[in-house]
């Protein structure tokens, strides 16, 4: 008996996961801005004792924007599939 070929439909499982994916993806967009704010925000507030600290803290936080985004458009391309 020859075996049957894979089929291309996903799970039932994951079927049941794409609403919450979809809502991963809107917080991944939300914080994809907020850590630009953020970013902002520490890099001005952080002033004494060391104001490098603050600009390499603030550099680090903006960093993480890029990666929300690309999770955001992932999760949404998930959840539309």
């Amino acid at each position: 008996m020859a075996a049957s070929p894979p089929s291309n439909s996903q799970p039932s499982a994951l079927q049941n996961l794409k609403p919450y994916v979809s809502i991963l993806g809107h917080v991944c967009f939300v914080l994809g801005f907020a850590s630009i704010i953020a970013s902002i925000v520490v890099w001005n507030i952080t002033k004494e004792p060391d104001i490098a600290h603050g600009e390499r803290f603030g550099i680090f936080i903006g960093l993480w924007a890029p990666t929300f985004f690309i999770l955001s458009s992932r999760f949404e391309r998930f959840a539309k599939s």
